[in-house]
């Protein structure tokens, strides 16, 4: 079983009880072993003992309440080993400039990982501290892969103009052979753009893959005709089904088409799963745990291509084909008392984030594409809790 390290202040009473109550269950929740080098000892010199724990560990959590010289130490030198992405890092809430508990001269959060995407715990709501934390690592672990070294960027982030045409002009032909009009478009740039060679990018891409739902987004058919095929700069898929294609696949019609270029672009085309359900309905759910599964599809490939961490992503998803289609929930358990529908025929939405916040920000990057979506069936909103529930349920391996 992979572990987790814990790096913090030893010997503080509120904190330990801090790690015993918070750490260590979100640690064991997530299915991982806690260790903390006072605890788990082997014998061994302390800095080496630490060294290998740092090495070894799939989740480091550090506690950087107190100021603690040893702990920014340990934290440093885990970012040197390259484990940035490993590291979840906490503070209680006064160390932070944000909180009104904060005192001048008092301890605070050192400048330097003061906009790392801290957790800051209030040590009158425990409760929450650990789900928070349950749930960082849950999204952590399901994208986490070695990361390259850091460097700085440009923020002008587009896609070729010629290759998104051509693409688009492919798989729009193909939906309509299929006899779909309904479907979901998304195109990713990075910026810098890198470089890879076709083999490495379907092995990557197949790595990558989330069968959570069933058919992933950027299906690979190995074995079949319709398998990925390399292209002059990059490789692509088409998989069109319709019901005589029974020798292979149970009775459905779907398209799916995507390409992946050497620089990293992305582009995806596919029809939408509420059409082999149901007639007319765009499913809220549904939506959300297919974006939810697009952005993590793209940080997982990211980080197994060793994308520097500040590239920066730029997704755009379009729907077309809405008129006339109802808002529904596809689990049964969520009611939905009215009935929703759209007179607009398509929207589109775009966020733009570093290959590092893919994972911190997926609450904020999903609701930001599907909000102009719900929007146009009668002012459709959902509660943030919603959007939460329905995202790490999806991350941590559940539907519904």
């Amino acid at each position: 079983m992979d572990e987790a390290f814990i790096i913090m202040q030893i010997g503080n009473p509120d904190l330990d009880r801090f790690c015993d109550e918070v750490i260590v269950p979100a640690i064991q929740t997530a299915g991982l072993i806690p260790r903390r080098v006072d605890r788990d000892e082997q014998g061994d010199l302390l800095k080496a003992e630490i060294v290998s724990f740092l090495e070894r560990s799939q989740i480091i959590v550090a506690d950087l309440t107190n100021e603690r010289p040893n702990c920014y130490l340990e934290v440093g030198y885990a970012m040197g080993l390259g484990k940035k992405r490993n590291l979840i890092l906490m503070v209680r809430e006064d160390h932070h400039h944000s909180s009104p508990n904060y005192r001048l001269g008092g301890p605070k959060i050192h400048f330097d990982l003061e906009g790392y995407g801290l957790i800051l715990w209030d040590p009158n709501d425990l409760d929450g501290a650990r789900q928070q934390l349950i749930e960082r690592i849950q999204r952590r672990v399901a994208i986490l892969q070695p990361t390259g070294r850091l460097e700085p960027i440009g923020r002008a982030v587009v896609v070729d103009d010629e290759w998104l045409t051509e693409n688009r002009r492919k798989a729009i032909a193909g939906i309509d052979e299929v006899g779909r009009s309904t479907y979901m478009e998304a195109v990713v740039a990075l910026q810098p753009k890198g470089q890879w060679q076709q083999q490495v990018l379907l092995q990557q891409l197949r790595e990558s893959q989330i069968h959570t739902f069933g058919w992933p987004i950027g299906i690979i058919l190995d074995g079949t005709p319709k398998r990925p095929y390399p292209t002059a700069d990059g490789i692509a898929a088409e998989v069109s089904i319709i019901p005589s294609d029974q020798g292979l696949f149970r009775e459905r019609t779907s398209y799916d088409y995507w390409a992946l270029r050497k620089t990293g672009d992305f582009y995806l085309l596919k029809s939408l799963f509420e059409d082999e359900m149901a007639e007319d309905v765009i499913y809220v759910d549904t939506r959300i745990v297919r974006t939810t599964e697009l952005l993590l599809l793209l940080s997982r490939l990211y980080t197994r291509l060793d994308v520097p961490e500040t590239t920066v992503v730029r997704v755009t998803t379009t729907y077309q084909g809405l008129r006339g289609r109802r808002l529904q929930t596809a689990s049964p358990l969520r009611f939905m008392p009215m009935i929703h529908t759209t007179t607009e025929d398509h929207v589109t939405a775009s966020v733009e984030c570093t290959v590092a916040e893919l994972e911190p920000k997926l609450v904020d990057l999903v609701r930001e594409l599907l909000r102009p979506l719900f929007v146009l069936f009668d002012f459709f909103t959902l509660s943030d809790a919603v959007w939460q529930q329905i995202v790490d349920g999806f991350v941590a391996g559940r539907m519904g």
